[in-house]
Order: C-alpha cells, then structure tokens, then sequence
C-alpha cells in the first residue's frame, strides 16, 4: 500500500473555492488509478480567515500547513478587504505563508499548447516552441523590506526598503541553475544592475554562482529588457531566475503569453520537498459562484505537486496528458474560448479532465 501523503487544502477566496473542488476531483481519480493515497484537510486562509477569525493567516492554518507534505491553495484577496488596515488584508497572509513555512522560491512554467495559439493575443509564429520556466524569489526584496511613512518639505512621504542579502541570492540561484540543468542549460538572471546596489549584488553573485554550473549558459539581462523580449522572442528563454518584485510581474507576463492566466500552475518551494502549489490567477470575484472559472491552472498545480513533492511522475504525466487531450479535442471555458457562446463550465471541464486520466 502507498504512503499516506498528507495535503492542507486551503480554497480561499472568490473563485478559489470552484477551482480546488475540481482539483481534489483528480486526487481522488489519482487514487484510483494509481493506487496512491491522500489525505486532506482544509483550513481558513485570506479574506474568508479575515471575516471568521479575525485573521488572513490563522494560527491553526499554519499549524495544518507545517503538519502536511503540501498545500494547495485555490486564491485569496478581493475588493473587500482592499481597504482593511495592513494587517488585516489577505496579501499579509500570503507573505506571512511563505515566510513561516521557508518558501523561498516561486516556480512558474509557462508553456504554449498548441491548439490554444489562437487565444493569446500574440502572432502563433511568435509563441512557436515557448516552454519557459520563471523562478521567482520569494522572501526577500522590496516586498519583506523595511516600510514606513514621514513628513518631508513636499508632503507625506512614504518608504519601501528593498533589501537583499548573499544567502538570499545564493540559494535561488542555485535552484535556478539546477532546474537549467535538467532542461536546455540555458539561464536568464534579470535585475536592474545598471541602477540598482540590490541588483548589482545579486550579479555579482550569480555570476560566481555560475561557476559551479559550467555546463548552463548564463544570461544576464535588464528587467526591462526582458520584459520586452518576453513579447518579441519568448521561445528564446528556457529558465529565467529573478528577484521578487521583478518575478512576480514577469511571471504574470509570461503566463498571458499562453492566452489565459487561468492555464498557468505555480510552485512555492523551500530547501526541501515541501511545497505550495497554486494556480497563478487570483481569486477572480467578478465571477465567483458563477461556475465559469477555469479549473486548468489548478488541475495542472497538482501534477505539479506530484513531481516536485511526490516524485509521482508517472501521475503527474497522465494528469498533464489528459490536460492536452480534453483541449485538443476542442473544449474551452470562456476565458480561452475564441466562440463564447461554445465555452463549458468549471464543474463540466474539470469532469472532462478526471474522465481522460489513465496510465
């Protein structure tokens, strides 16, 4: 008999609640099909946590998270907690996660179907071959920097430190080289080095880095840069590694490069096996409850977490395959969908999806 592997379910907000439904379908089929064996357990995270107990990150959340082998998370945040005090947003929960469980590292693999060349907004000779991997840091930089507000002669004036240190860069970009490794050795480091100490350390760094990697081919680039050659040349990149602000806008770029945010899954990992998964799309309130929102992103975190966490390949495989399968053959929710009035729901793609997983 399999191990037992424990997973913290944790649906969140808006339309978070839809996606993991669908999510946890297919670890019931993966039961079934492949004999391993889950259990889950659900906790209050973000706005929801905020209205029932007072927090975005409950401390029995945290504790069901540190007792698990994964978590999976649906989204959190919305409209109505966007003017709650700091401490009291959902965002704060989500910074707090990945500092209290070591999640250093935030991977996001944007790859282009080919039959939904069509939904993205760029020329399909353009996203010909585009199979990239962002590897974002995630506990570091302007975002856990020191922050606050004074007085100046022109008015209040506010502050956010952004701050990097050798251990920070060190560790991610050995993660990165190491995921080069096992892909085409080709590794893109972008930072702002021509006007920034942090970035000017975090070169300095990966490029002594990279002598212990000599067989992946190091690029540096310029975030701006980057961000334009994303829409130019973006099956040129094959790992890009950066630093957390400049991550977490690129990997969202990089994901609507696919036609949909709604297709792209993402991994929180640390130094050993654990790990977040999620889809990258946020909770989405202006259709939640409408049973539209499409479930992929959070099908495909799932086989995410089977590779990276479980080493459950051959899964993670049949779950991507059976992906690839419902839309070859023509399936679409509205958000990918070129005819709308064709689209399927959440709840009818995610049954497709579960009916085509085999070995």
């Amino acid at each position: 008999m399999a191990d037992v592997k424990k997973i913290a379910v944790i649906a969140g907000d808006g339309i978070g609640p839809e996606v993991i439904a669908e999510a946890e379908k297919v670890l019931k089929k993966t039961e079934e099909v492949f004999g391993y064996r889950f259990e889950t357990e659900h906790g209050l995270f973000g706005g929801i946590a905020i209205d029932e107990k007072g927090t975005p990150l409950p401390q029995e959340t945290l504790e069901l998270c540190k007792n698990a082998d994964a978590v999976l998370l649906g989204a959190v945040g919305g409209p109505k907690w966007d003017n709650n005090s700091k401490e009291l947003r959902p965002e704060t929960g989500l910074l707090g996660i990945r500092k209290e469980l070591g999640l250093f590292s935030n991977i996001r693999p944007a790859v282009i179907f080919d039959c939904l060349k069509d939904a993205s907004t760029l020329k399909p000779e353009v996203l010909e071959g585009t199979d990239l991997i962002v590897v974002r840091e995630l506990t570091g930089g302007i975002y856990f920097g020191e922050k606050f507000r004074r007085e100046s002669a022109n008015g209040e004036e506010a502050v956010d430190t952004c701050a990097y240190n050798v251990m920070e860069i060190e560790r991610i970009a050995r993660q990165a080289f190491e995921i080069a490794q096992t892909r085409s050795k080709r590794l893109a480091s972008v930072d702002k080095a021509n006007v920034l100490e942090t970035s000017r350390l975090w070169r300095e760094t990966v490029n002594r880095i990279s002598a212990d990697y000599p067989d992946v081919e190091l690029e540096h680039i310029l975030v701006d840069n980057c961000a334009m050659q994303l829409l130019r040349r973006p099956s040129s990149f094959d790992v890009i590694v950066t630093e957390n602000m400049f991550g977490d806008i690129l990997s969202d770029e990089a994901a609507m490069l696919t036609g949909s945010i709604g297709m792209l899954s993402s991994a929180s990992l640390g130094e050993g096996a654990f790990g977040l998964y999620e889809p990258v799309h946020g909770s989405a309130p202006d259709i939640a409850g409408q049973g539209i929102s499409n479930p992929i992103a959070t099908i495909l975190s799932v086989a995410l977490m089977f590779r990276l966490t479980f080493g459950y390949h051959d899964a993670a495989e049949a779950i991507e395959r059976a992906v690839k399968e419902v839309l070859d053959a023509g399936h679409r929710t509205g958000d990918i969908a070129v005819d709308k009035s064709k689209a399927i729901g959440t709840t009818a793609m995610g049954d497709l999806i579960i009916n085509a997983i085999r070995k």
